[in-house]
């Protein structure tokens, strides 16, 4: 590789920024490459800020005239959000823990009020204009986050006597976080800080010590920490380090509080090591030794008075079954609880006392059952629209009569229920309330299928406003979002924000498309490694079926996708620019064979699972050369309206992906924009109000782009 210095470049706010080209060639599999933008690469480099700038102050000023519009859109975003509001209240311990959010206020406040007697377990029906008795005050994030321009929560937890709070900050973006202690009783702030963790620090049952993880140069999870309060942050003690880059680390109690559980997993591997709660000090044993190409988890329960373990795995089931097996010899028997079912793919189990929840996918949607530990039969929990969303969650008790689950569609807003197991009945807390007089009839959801290349049907969600017709009456704006990686599934959940598009006649899509896991894991497996092109194809065969059905039209049609989906954004805009009027990206991994070639970099080593290893595979390497969106910017077509969006501390895809993907586009006359961040990460702005400017900014330009933005 070599490189020289970057000639001279010149950009002003009313013309696209000029990028300096420098002479950097990279060679791989006696292929050579030369990358004229790589030097963006120098974040601490004044030239690299500078031309981030100029590229904002260019975007600023394309968008200027949208400014009215985005101002009316975030006020409506506003409008329809009860700013003053609380959270349906969560059974811990002897307390009520919930959250309260208060108009003009960025961050959420964390609280607790005490329980009624023993026997409460229906949450307290709360109210923003009336006090709560015996109400404590945990954390507000607002002052935590005064004056900071960034402020996110990485951990949070209250040890199991209710008497001391960890919390872990993060005021940059890069998803590095300081763990920090207070006593809940006096108030007191602990001096035990830990700098430099990973999200998900915990307490230990007693509540005298803390475990957390820290990161590797390339933000690898790989070392698992013991920390006894009131001891030197030095004197920590390691409970387990993974020396293989390909591994993340994590831990975290089992529900029971019986085990310390760590885990180890890449993309298609994992691996489990237990902790005897009582004596954190003593040596891990492993559940199953890691097999490549196993994945696998535990949950303990306690049945007859022994100590079991629901382990789901994927041993010689593609779809995963569930097993139990002795906790004590967790490599002994094997007792098939739920057997392998090819295209129901079961997601996870959790257990509680007295029985156990198991999630699930059939018919690309995500379902609920309840495990009869007696029998090992399911009963799955039942729903009466097409298209939903659900899961379990704020479920902390060990023995609770009532299951919390979070449930929604494109039409129903979230809504909070507990299940009665006693009575089989789902009990409403809570459904997020849309101000404005939001008529959930007011629209309708559908699903339809369109045919890949290789005859694979693949399905496709709308979502749209009835009084502007039904869809496919006529074509019209149509929204169309995509991911496809990781087994990662795109549900049909609601959105505030959307309804501002829903309600100037915009139909909002999702393409589920191979790579993600919306129809079961063989849906995954052909959409990875060297299946990965059919990701892309897919996306382009949904967009030409909505077209060829009558439901949009090219000039009409704008895509949108962020992060993995960001590369599946550059990579259509490669390969059928024609059926796109406009591409929104977000944080967009686009310039995936450099970073996938370089494992130095955040993520790369982990990473070959899901894309393969270009670096040592001379095949995988000319299979990503073939899609990598910006190796293949094309000059002879006309490329839709592009905007990338991205952040300066993302730690995930780095900004300097869409910088020189936006830099090559300009080089072949494509009107693209870049909007850059420079205090966010990968999730992007931090408060409510700021993220909900950022996607008005956003749906400012895609109405403009479907001429709507009148």
């Amino acid at each position: 590789m070599t490189i020289d210095s970057p000639t001279s470049g010149s950009a002003t706010p009313a013309t696209p920024p000029v990028a300096s080209r420098s002479h950097l060639v990279r060679t791989h599999h006696g292929d050579s490459v030369e990358d004229p933008y790589e030097w963006f690469r120098g974040k601490e480099d004044a030239a690299v800020i500078e031309h981030l700038e100029a590229e904002n102050a260019y975007t600023q000023e394309r968008t200027a005239h949208l400014e009215g519009l985005r101002t009316t859109i975030f006020e409506e975003i506003k409008g329809r959000t009860l700013e003053t509001d609380l959270s349906v209240p969560t059974r811990h311990g002897a307390w009520w823990y919930y959250g309260r959010t208060l108009e003009g206020k960025q961050y959420g406040i964390h609280c607790r009020a005490p329980l009624a007697s023993e026997d409460d377990w229906t949450p307290p029906e709360l109210s923003p204009d009336a006090a709560v008795p015996g109400e404590q005050v945990l954390l507000d994030g607002n002052v935590e986050a005064e004056g900071q321009e960034f402020f996110a929560l990485g951990s949070f937890e209250v040890s199991l006597d209710g008497t001391l709070l960890l919390y872990g900050v993060d005021v940059a973006g890069d998803e590095r976080y300081t763990v920090r202690v207070r006593n809940l009783v006096t108030g007191e702030q602990l001096p035990d800080e830990i700098p430099g963790t990973f999200a998900g620090a915990t307490f230990s049952p007693d509540g005298r010590f803390i475990v957390y993880t820290t990161v590797d140069d390339a933000w690898r999870p790989d070392t698992v920490w013991l920390h006894e309060l009131g001891t030197p942050v030095a004197d920590d003690a390691k409970l387990f380090h993974e020396p293989d880059e390909r591994y993340w680390v994590g831990a975290g109690f089992t529900h029971s509080d019986r085990f310390l559980v760590i885990g180890i997993g890449s993309s298609i591997t994992s691996e489990e090591w237990l902790v005897d709660a009582g004596d954190l000090r003593a040596e891990p044993r492993v559940v199953w030794p890691r097999t490549e190409g196993v994945e696998y988890d535990s949950s303990h329960a306690v049945i007859d008075g022994e100590d079991v373990l629901f382990i789901l795995h994927n041993d010689g089931a593609l779809d995963f079954e569930l097993v139990r097996v002795a906790a004590s010899d967790p490599s002994g028997a094997r007792q098939t609880v739920i057997p392998h079912r090819p295209g129901e793919r079961l997601l996870g189990v959790s257990t509680f006392r007295d029985w156990g929840v198991v999630g699930y996918r059939r018919g690309g949607l995500p379902r609920i059952g309840m495990l009869d530990y007696a029998d090992g039969s399911v009963s799955e929990i039942e729903f009466d629209e097409p298209l939903y969303a659900v899961g379990t969650g704020g479920n902390p008790e060990w023995a609770p009569p009532v299951l919390r689950l979070g449930y929604g569609s494109f039409v129903t807003p979230g809504t909070v229920y507990d299940y009665d197991i006693a009575t089989h009945k789902l009990l409403l807390r809570k459904r997020q309330p849309v101000l404005g007089g939001y008529e959930p009839s007011d629209y309708a959801q559908a699903r339809v299928w369109a045919t890949a290349h290789d005859g694979v049907q693949i399905p496709v969600s709308l979502v749209w406003k009835r009084s502007f017709g039904e869809a496919g009456d006529a074509p019209r704006a149509l929204h169309l979002y995509g991911y496809g990686s990781y087994e990662h599934s795109i549900e049909p959940g609601f959105s505030v924000p959307r309804l501002s598009e829903l309600d100037r006649g915009v139909i909002f899509a999702v393409a589920h498309v191979r790579g993600g896991g919306e129809m079961g894991r063989q849906w995954y497996e052909d959409g990875k490694m060297l299946s990965k092109r059919n990701t892309f194809t897919d996306f382009v065969d949904c967009a030409r079926h909505l077209i060829d059905q009558g439901f949009t039209s090219a000039s009409q049609l704008v895509a949108e996708g962020g992060s993995a989906g960001g590369l599946l954004m550059g990579a259509v805009a490669n390969l059928a620019p024609e059926l796109f009027a406009g591409i929104l990206a977000d944080v967009p991994f686009v310039d995936a064979l450099t970073t996938i070639l370089d494992p130095s970099l955040p993520l790369t080593v982990i990473e070959w699972d899901e894309w393969g290893d270009p670096l040592h595979n001379a095949d995988v390497y000319a299979y990503m050369k073939s899609y990598s969106p910006y190796e293949n910017v094309r000059a002879d077509v006309a490329y839709p309206r592009i905007l990338a969006v991205t952040s300066l501390n993302d730690t995930r895809v780095l900004y300097v992906e869409p910088a020189k993907w936006v830099a090559r586009l300009r080089e072949v006359g494509a009107d693209a924009l870049l909007k850059c961040e420079m205090v966010a990460g990968h999730g992007g702005v931090s408060g409510r109000y700021n993220s909900w400017k950022e996607r008005a900014f956003e749906l400012a330009w895609l109405l403009e782009v479907v001429a709507l933005a009148d």
